[in-house]
C-alpha cells in the first residue's frame, strides 16, 4: 500500500493545479466533504488500478517500468473520479476501468517511438509463431514463418530486422555473475573510453614490430649506445666510458642510429609488417599449385 499511496500522492501533485476552483457558493465544510470523498474512493479503488497496471506490464518488455503504467493508472482514475456524472445511468465501477486503461495505453503510445505498423507486424509474426510451434512441435524454420506470413524469405528476414530493433534494453539489467559470483550490471561490459581501441592495439605491435627489426639492423656499437642511453638511462659521458670512446663520439654514434632508424621506418611503411597470403606463395613454391611436382623434378 506504500507504493499505492506513493503514487497517490505524485498524482495529487499533477492535478492540483488542473483542478477547477470551487465557486464561492460553496462552503469550506462542503469542499472538505468533497475531497475526503474522493479520496476515500481513490484508495476504494487503487487496488483496481494496480490490477489492470500489472495485465497491460504483461505484455509488455521488461524495460518498461510498472511504476509508470501505476501512475499513469492513477492519474487516469483521479479525472475519471472528476468528469463522472451519475445522471448517465452508467455504472462507476465500468467507467473507472475503461478510463484507467485508456490512460494507461495513452502513457505507452506517448512513450513509444516506434510505428504502429511495426508493432502489428511484430505481434502478428509472434503470433505465427507461436501457431507453428504448437503444431509443428518444434521450433519453425525461418522459410516455414515466411510461408505462414505470406511473405518471401528476402521481405521476411528484412521485417525480422526491423523488429529487431524494436527491443531495448536496460544498462542496469543484471548480465551473467563475474568471476566472484556476484552479478554485473551490463554498462560494466561496455568499452572503456580510456582502454586502446582493437585498432591501436595492432598498429601499435605494427609499430613495435617494426622497431625491433630496425633495432636488429643497426651496427653492434650503434645497438649497445642505444640500450645504454635509453634502457639503462646513462648519460652520453657515461655511454662514452663505456665504450671507451669520447662524449662527442657518443653523439655521433647515438644520431647516425636515430637517422637508420628512421630511414628504415619510412621504408618498412610501404610494406605490410606481417607476411601475406601471396608473399608466402611467392617465397615458398611449395604453396604455389603444382610447385612440390616441380620442386620434386
Amino acid at each position: 500500500m506504500n507504493r499505492d499511496s506513493r503514487a497517490l500522492s505524485i498524482a495529487h501533485q499533477r492535478t492540483k493545479s488542473a483542478r477547477a476552483p470551487l465557486t464561492r457558493s460553496k462552503t469550506r465544510e462542503e469542499s472538505t466533504f468533497n475531497q475526503e470523498a474522493v479520496e476515500a474512493r481513490l484508495v476504494e479503488l487503487l487496488p483496481q488500478v494496480r490490477y489492470i497496471a500489472r495485465r497491460i506490464h504483461g505484455r509488455l518488455p521488461a524495460h518498461v517500468p510498472f511504476d509508470d503504467l501505476l501512475q499513469a493508472g492513477v492519474l487516469g482514475l483521479i479525472d475519471a473520479l472528476r468528469k463522472f456524472d451519475p445522471r448517465r445511468k452508467v455504472q462507476i465501477e465500468s467507467y473507472m476501468k475503461f478510463r484507467i486503461r485508456g490512460a494507461i495505453l495513452d502513457e505507452l503510445r506517448s512513450l513509444d517511438w516506434s510505428p504502429r505498423e511495426l508493432r502489428r507486424n511484430a505481434r502478428r509474426m509472434e503470433e505465427a509463431e507461436q501457431q507453428l510451434r504448437a503444431r509443428l512441435g518444434r521450433e519453425p524454420t525461418t522459410a516455414e514463418m515466411a510461408k505462414a506470413l505470406g511473405l518471401s524469405l528476402g521481405q521476411f528476414h528484412h521485417l525480422a530486422g526491423e523488429i529487431r530493433g524494436l527491443d531495448v534494453g536496460s544498462l542496469q539489467e543484471a548480465a551473467s555473475g563475474g568471476e566472484d559470483g556476484m552479478e554485473l550490471e551490463l554498462s560494466s561490459r561496455l568499452a572503456s573510453t580510456e582502454a586502446a581501441s582493437p585498432l591501436t592495439m595492432c598498429a601499435g605491435q605494427e609499430q613495435r614490430a617494426r622497431l625491433e627489426e630496425g633495432i636488429r639492423r643497426l651496427l653492434e656499437k650503434e645497438r649497445l649506445a642505444l640500450t645504454l642511453y635509453y634502457y639503462e638511462e646513462l648519460t652520453m659521458k657515461e655511454v662514452g666510458e663505456a665504450l671507451a670512446v669520447g662524449e662527442s663520439r657518443v653523439s655521433q654514434i647515438h644520431a647516425s642510429a636515430l637517422e637508420r632508424l628512421r630511414g628504415y621506418l619510412e621504408e618498412s611503411a610501404k610494406e605490410p609488417i606481417w607476411p601475406t597470403r601471396q608473399g608466402q606463395e611467392r617465397g615458398n613454391p611449395a604453396a604455389r599449385p603444382g610447385g612440390q611436382a616441380r620442386a620434386g623434378a
